[in-house]
């Protein structure tokens, strides 16, 4: 009988001593599927939408959501005649214009400059490329270096909404283990 008496003085103790902890971390938001317009392929973290490209009528939908930054990895030579700062800045949002395409441009430096934006830029936030493949490799640094989830998680959702090509996935992969080590 003593015993029982002692344990709420003992859980006291415990708890305000930091033995035991009484809040968790919040889980990491996870990736869903979303549409807007045309938009292929569009997923949904958070304020982070992950997509392939919009269409010209898609920006005033984009502004719907409540985006208040695109970033797009797309060249201008992608999409001939279509001017994306101006259709994006006519609906009052921000344009980050990180082009790059092929195994041969996606550098650390483009990795970097794209986990940057993806840290500090005002969100919402659309991030997309042509058909998301692209959006996959930034997103894969970005989740597990800025982020901290676990590199499978991370791979998982990347190759759910996108990322196809090996040479992009490999060369993230390197840039992560390189970048973990600083």
């Amino acid at each position: 009988m003593k015993h029982t008496a002692f344990l709420p003085l003992l859980l006291a103790v415990l708890v305000l001593g930091g033995c035991v902890s009484t809040t968790h971390p919040s889980p990491p938001a996870s990736v869903e599927p979303t549409t807007c317009g045309n938009i292929k392929n569009m997923h949904r973290v958070g304020g982070l939408y992950l997509a392939g490209a919009p269409t010209p009528g898609d920006y005033p939908l984009i502004k719907e959501l409540g985006i208040k930054t695109v970033l797009s990895i797309r060249h201008d030579k992608e999409t001939p005649g279509l001017d994306a700062a101006a259709l994006v800045e006519a609906q009052g949002m921000a344009y980050v214009h990180l082009p790059w395409s092929g195994a041969a441009e996606l550098t650390d430096d483009k990795l970097d400059a794209m986990r940057q934006v993806l840290r500090d830029a005002e969100r919402p936030m659309l991030f997309h490329c042509g058909s998301a493949n692209r959006v996959g490799a930034g997103w894969l640094a970005y989740r597990v270096l800025d982020e901290g989830v676990e590199l499978d998680t991370a791979l998982a959702e990347t190759k759910t909404f996108g990322l196809r090509t090996a040479s992009y996935e490999l060369i993230t992969l390197d840039y992560i283990a390189r970048r973990s080590k600083q």
